[in-house]
């Protein structure tokens, strides 16, 4: 049982930053940007966070600065990716680079091998305990006791489907990455809703990030985020950027890690083995949902042929 509690746990816990990746770059998605920067967004969030709780013992101005530094990398990345039309992928690619060599040098500055803000920020005094909730077997496990990011992620799935097919925003966002000429018929301006999508994306990558390292372990290692921003992207692709399937795939990439962490107590020496099966998991999942798609693409075809 306890077992079974910590896999339950464990599966929200490594799923939030995941989550929050994903809703936030799915709107890039629909607008038909690529943006591979999820990945160094995401550390430049937790990065700052770190650095800012460290510097002025504040989390919440730490993650403040956090939002307001990623934003500008975000705005970055949209001028040379929407303005400039450079290609999306080299755009992404020198963010992320950018970000582990930006981090790195400041730890190399401050004579750090890491950023520790256990003695300011105390995980435990963190979470939030929900009435009702924490006393239901199992169910405490899965939704009580995370902290408050985890819950405006969960809270944030319903509002950003809402914002994506019942808002006006979110219909312009369809339209510019369905057709962009259609929508420059209609006066919609194309570069300012990449540029929103974009800068949406980059709050919530913040938000994982902060989520990560501050919420989390109270400790920023420079490539902490362990490629979750590709993971994000790959959640995206197999959900076809709808909120709540690509959300599905983040969480069954979250199951995964948690299996591989708590099994992985009873396995001994060979328990680094199982580092390796999110990885494995998510390249299963991906391969799979390409050969469904594949296979489905070539009946539609016999059928209309």
């Amino acid at each position: 049982m306890n077992l079974l509690n910590s896999i339950l746990y464990d599966t929200i816990y490594h799923s939030t930053p995941l989550i929050l990746a994903v809703l936030g770059g799915l709107f890039a998605h629909k607008a038909n940007v690529l943006n591979i920067g999820l990945e160094g967004m995401m550390l430049m969030g937790a990065f700052a966070a770190t650095l800012f709780v460290y510097l002025t013992g504040s989390l919440w101005l730490g993650i403040l600065i956090s939002i307001l530094l990623t934003l500008v990398l975000g705005l970055i990345f949209s001028f040379f990716g929407v303005t400039l039309k450079s290609n999306f992928i080299i755009t992404g690619l020198g963010i992320n680079i950018f970000v582990q060599a930006f981090s790195s040098f400041i730890l190399k500055f401050m004579a750090l091998s890491n950023i520790n803000v256990s003695n300011i920020i105390s995980v435990s005094a963190l979470k939030i305990e929900l009435p009702v909730i924490r006393d239901i077997p199992y169910l405490s496990s899965l939704l009580s006791g995370h902290t408050a990011i985890t819950y405006l992620s969960l809270i944030l799935i319903p509002v950003v489907s809402i914002i994506m097919f019942r808002t006006k925003f979110g219909v312009y966002v369809r339209v510019v990455g369905e057709n962009e000429e259609a929508a420059k018929s209609v006066g919609i301006s194309t570069v300012k809703i990449r540029y929103i999508a974009v800068l949406i994306g980059a709050v919530l990558c913040a938000l994982a990030g902060a989520n990560l390292a501050t919420e989390r372990m109270a400790l920023f290692t420079n490539g902490m985020t362990s490629g979750r921003g590709f993971i994000a992207i790959a959640a995206i692709y197999c959900g076809r950027a709808m909120p709540v399937k690509s959300t599905v795939y983040a969480l069954i990439f979250g199951l995964a890690r948690s299996l591989a962490i708590n099994l992985g107590l009873f396995a001994g020496p060979v328990s680094g083995l199982f580092e390796i099966v999110p990885y494995l998991m998510i390249v299963t999942v991906l391969f799979a949902v390409s050969a469904f798609e594949a296979s489905h693409s070539r009946i539609r075809g016999f059928k209309n042929g």
